[in-house]
This record gives structure tokens, C-alpha cells and sequence, in this order.
């Protein structure tokens, strides 16, 4: 078998060096090995995929007991890999390498891709293979936790444990199994992908480089493919993006093609190393782009919950941080050396908060239609009336630079409560910060990928505007909108921003590139971020209905006090 690193050589050499796959007893029935049993569903519908029929067989071995939670494995291209007669001869395999203890007592799932039956016998099926295998999207991992799990469930004793689930497929169903596990590591941590192509079919091309961007997650993953197969670039540039980030991956290469000539022989040694040691935890990696920003070995702690929401997020000038509380409807104080919540303004509702250059706490109120301000002790004053500001930032000089979504504009209001449009016609602008220095304005805009960045002038206006930081994004959600639902954001002395968005804490350089992703705690929706602390070393996220905190490797600005950051690298 062609391993990894001979890849250098010239592709018309080693496609000369044609190899001959042979399967071993593994792959064959075997005296004295007891034989699991095999047999065919039909899901009707899905939950995930409405109006969908999958086919789908469940494989349980014979030394499955009821009274233990079995180990599971998903298959896509189900009719293909259940087959004893073809390739890859899942039962088989599976129960020789059961027998022998070298996997666990493991369920197998293998799934068909749906199809949308037709309403006549002259009409043909709408076929969703790719739509369901190749989109880099949670969808069909949903489809196999909210759909098949409970299903297969109500007959067998399944484990909840991710390191107990893994999942594979050939082809697209290779893309798939990769996508799956890497959107929901909570459910699956062990990959087998054969031939797969991770190329520009329905942004599978974008995994290889979000495995660069984003903070490591605890997966183990095997990959196949042959020199003689077109897609084998896109193989290396996965496995070279795996080895990067610290991940325990392998990357086996034959010479055969875009077939399973060398993947079906091949499944036994797979299963073997993808299983290897299951009764230990497969561990996060700690070697990825997100290292330069925290310690990826330290994660995302509770300090504050039942806030229904994600909240806007601010720090004092003693780092402590103040947030709205949706859920008491109140304005609460986060104590950053205990930890402790109190109330520090009850009857207080807002979107966001932010201190200004006097110590108020300024705050938008677009129900009321209003901006106020909160003294030390908590008394109100009305700052602007008459606009509907959902996302607000004070400058030094006391001007506020706000966000109105719905009006798709962005907001100037003077220190004397004078107003003024700076900028229309963002898709939905949202989070709004200046830079370190105060010379640019940067607001993200929701409804893109995109933070745009203004140069302020002299007398407060708005000038030279660019969509300017490029964010991650999801590639399709319902009705193919593509966004990155971005919240609000903080930035870094040397300029970095780390925007709340859909797909984690996405942390963008000076010039504009996504740098790396921070993965969002408990998997919970982003709302706000904040750097707190007296050294302004604590990274503060607000995440479903609580409040988290980490340390970070790099530390944030006071909003009221100029910092120039150092040219950055290009």
C-alpha cells in the first residue's frame, strides 16, 4: 500500500507501479465466528429531510447484550457497504473483528441517501445524494442524531458516549462522514472516509481550510485514496491541514482510482486503527491556528446563566464585565475576581451595553426607541430619543456610533443628542466597534460575511467604507440563505477582531483574513463578546442563556483610551 509519504514522486510513476489489493481472512467468513444479523427498514419520513424515504439496514453483531449501551457506526451508501458479496463487507468484517476483540460491540447503521418519492408511477424519485452528502452544513448530522438514533434506539441499547459513535462512507458518503463528525464532535469522534473528494462541490472544498482556522476538536480521522483518482489533491491538502492542527489522522494512499479496489480490502486495517483504544477518550488536539490566541487545553467556563438569549457584553475600567439580563429584566455586574452576579440596575432592559470616557454605562434601548446612560449608581438619563439603536459604541469624544437593523443604517449621535445617518444600505448591520486607535469604525454586518471598516473623519462622519473583514460562513442553511449571523465584537492591542457569529468566536486579523475560529461552549448560539479582567486577559463570550469566560494569550483595549497597534503581518 502507497503510504503518505511518497506522494512527491511523479504521478505518472507511481501510476505505473499498479498494485493488486488483496482481501484478507478479515474480509472473509470464518469457522467459529459467530455471525451478527442483518436486517432492512425503511424510514418513511424525516424530521431533518421532510418528505424524504430512506432505505437502511441495522447490522447487530451476536455478542450484542441489551443490558450494555453498544458502541455505533454509521454508514453512508448503505445497500453498499452491507453487502457480503461486494466491497467493503461491513457484517463480515465486523463480525471477525468483534470476535477478536479488536472493536468493540458495535451496532451498525447503514443509511441510503433519501429520495423524494414521485406522486406518479410515470414521475421520477427527486434524488438528494449530494444535497444530503456533500453540503458542509449540520443538516445531516441532525438527520442521523434527531432522526436515526432514536429510531434504531427504540429497539437497541445505544450509547450516548461520542467516543463510542463513529461513522464512514465512500465518495461523497466520505464528505459526508467528515462533515458530520466535524459539525457535531459531540456525537461523532471516529471517521473512515474513502475516496473522498473535498472539492467544490456544494463548499465541500472549504473543510480543509476551517480544519486550519478553527479551534481543535477531539475527533480521530482516516482517509483513503489513490494517486490514479482526480480528487487525491484534495485528500492531501486534508490530511496536511489534519497534521497542522495536531490531529490523530492517517492518510493511506494506493494507486488505484476513483474506486473501491483499494478501500474495500483496506476497511479491516482501517476499522482497526480508527477503534484503537476505545475505552480512552479520543483527545482535542492543541496544535491549531487558535493556539496563538488561548490555550486551547483551558475551555469556556460558566459564570452566569438563565438569561435567555445571547446578551451585549461590557467591560468597566475595573474589568469587570455588565451585561443586559434579559431574563430578570435587569442590567447585571459580573465580579471578575469571584465570579459573582449581581444586579446592578433592576427594571433595566437593553440590546447592548457599552462603557463610555465618563464611566457610564451607556445603553440601547430600540423598543423605547431610546439611548440612555447609567451613572455608578445606577440613575438613568436619556442620551438620544427617536432612534431605534440595536447595537451601540461610545467614542472617546462622547459621540455614539449605532446600528439600526431593520433600517439597514448605521447611526451617528453627537454628545448632545443630535443624530445623523452615516451610512445606509448593509444587509443587517449589527456589532459596531472602533479600532484600537479610534480611526476606523467597524461594524459587522449580519446578514453577509462581511465586517465593513470606515475611516472616521475629522468631524465624525463616516468615509472610504469596504467590506473589509471577510468572515467564515456556514455554505447552505434553511432556504439557502448563507450569513454569518454575526452579534457583536472586540478587538485586540494589535488590532485582531473576535466577532460573535453562527459558526463560533471568529477571530480576524488587521488585514482583514479570519485567522482562526474559537469554538463556541457547550455549542451554544454567540451573541457578544468582551475582553475582561484588570488586565484585560479574559476573553467573555455570551452564549444561549449564559455567560462564559477563558483566558486568552493576547489582551483587549480600554474603548475609551487610543492604542495605535503594530503594523500587522501581510
Amino acid at each position: 500500500m502507497r503510504r503518505r509519504d511518497l506522494l512527491p514522486l511523479p504521478l505518472t510513476a507511481l501510476l505505473a507501479r499498479a498494485e493488486q489489493y488483496v482481501y484478507t481472512p478479515d474480509s472473509s467468513r470464518q469457522p467459529n465466528v459467530p455471525r451478527g444479523t442483518v436486517t432492512a427498514h425503511t424510514l418513511a419520513t424525516s424530521k431533518v429531510y421532510p418528505g424524504t424515504t430512506h432505505e437502511y439496514w441495522v447490522y447487530v453483531p451476536a455478542q450484542y447484550n441489551a443490558a450494555t449501551p453498544a458502541a455505533v457506526m454509521f454508514f453512508q451508501d448503505g445497500r453498499t457497504f452491507v453487502n457480503e458479496a461486494g466491497a467493503f463487507r461491513v457484517p463480515v468484517v465486523f463480525d471477525n473483528l468483534i470476535h477478536k476483540g479488536e472493536m468493540p460491540v458495535t451496532i451498525a447503521i447503514l443509511i441510503n441517501p433519501g429520495t423524494l418519492p414521485p406522486l406518479g408511477a410515470d414521475q421520477q424519485p427527486r434524488f438528494h445524494r449530494s444535497h444530503e452528502y456533500d453540503a458542509v452544513t449540520p443538516l445531516y448530522a441532525r438527520f442521523l442524531i434527531e432522526d436515526m438514533l432514536p429510531l434504531v434506539g427504540q429497539a437497541y441499547n445505544l450509547t450516548r458516549d461520542p467516543n463510542l459513535r463513529a461513522i464512514s462512507g465512500s465518495s461523497s458518503g466520505g464528505n459526508c462522514s467528515v462533515n458530520a463528525a466535524w459539525e457535531r464532535p459531540d456525537a461523532f469522534r471516529r471517521v473512515l472516509s474513502f475516496i473522498a473528494g473535498f472539492t467544490h462541490q456544494r463548499g465541500a472544498l472549504i473543510l480543509p481550510s476551517q480544519v486550519r482556522k478553527f479551534e481543535g476538536k477531539p475527533l480521530r480521522i482516516f482517509l483513503q485514496d489513490g494517486t490514479g483518482d482526480v480528487n487525491i489533491q484534495s485528500n492531501q491538502d486534508m490530511i496536511a491541514a489534519l497534521e497542522q492542527g495536531g490531529y490523530d489522522a492517517k492518510l493511506v494512499v494506493g494507486s488505484e482510482g476513483h474506486n473501491s479496489k483499494h478501500g474495500g480490502p483496506l476497511l479491516p486495517e482501517a476499522l482497526r486503527w480508527v477503534w484503537r483504544d476505545w475505552k480512552t477518550p479520543i483527545a482535542k488536539p492543541l496544535k491549531s491556528f487558535a493556539s496563538r490566541f488561548v490555550d486551547q487545553a483551558k475551555e469556556w467556563q460558566p459564570v452566569a446563566g438563565g438569561n435567555r438569549g445571547p446578551s451585549s457584553l461590557a467591560v468597566d475600567g475595573s474589568g469587570n464585565v455588565y451585561f443586559a439580563d434579559a431574563a430578570k429584566g435587569c442590567l447585571s455586574r459580573i465580579d471578575h475576581a469571584s465570579g459573582a452576579v449581581t444586579v446592578f440596575r433592576a427594571g433595566a432592559t437593553a440590546t447592548s451595553v457599552m462603557f463610555g470616557p465618563d464611566g457610564r454605562l451607556y445603553a440601547a434601548q430600540p423598543a423605547r426607541r431610546r439611548i440612555v446612560a447609567y451613572d455608578a449608581q445606577g440613575r438613568e438619563t436619556v442620551v438620544a430619543a427617536g432612534v431605534a439603536a440595536q447595537h451601540l459604541a461610545v467614542a472617546p469624544t462622547g459621540a455614539i456610533y449605532c446600528t439600526e437593523p431593520g433600517g439597514r443604517r448605521v447611526w451617528r449621535v453627537d454628545p448632545r443628542g443630535g443624530k445623523q445617518v452615516v451610512h445606509e444600505g448593509m444587509v443587517e448591520p449589527a456589532g459596531v466597534r472602533l479600532s484600537p486607535d479610534h480611526s476606523l469604525l467597524q461594524v459587522a454586518d449580519a446578514g453577509t460575511r462581511w465586517v465593513w471598516s470606515f475611516q472616521i473623519q475629522p468631524g465624525g462622519g463616516l468615509a472610504h467604507g469596504i467590506p473589509f473583514h471577510r468572515l467564515e460562513v456556514e455554505d447552505e442553511v434553511a432556504g439557502g440563505e448563507t450569513r454569518t449571523g454575526a452579534g457583536e465584537f472586540t478587538v485586540d492591542s494589535e488590532g485582531f477582531l473576535y466577532v460573535a457569529t453562527r459558526l463560533g468566536l471568529q477571530v480576524s486579523d488587521p488585514a482583514g483574513r479570519t485567522a482562526a475560529v474559537l469554538l463556541k461552549p457547550e455549542g451554544k448560539a454567540l451573541g457578544s463578546a468582551v475582553f475582561g479582567g484588570t488586565g484585560l486577559d479574559t476573553l467573555y463570550v455570551s452564549a444561549g442563556d449564559g455567560i462564559y469566560r477563558r483566558p486568552a494569550k493576547r489582551t483587549g483595549v480600554w474603548p475609551w483610551k487610543a492604542v495605535k497597534p503594530p503594523v500587522p503581518r501581510l
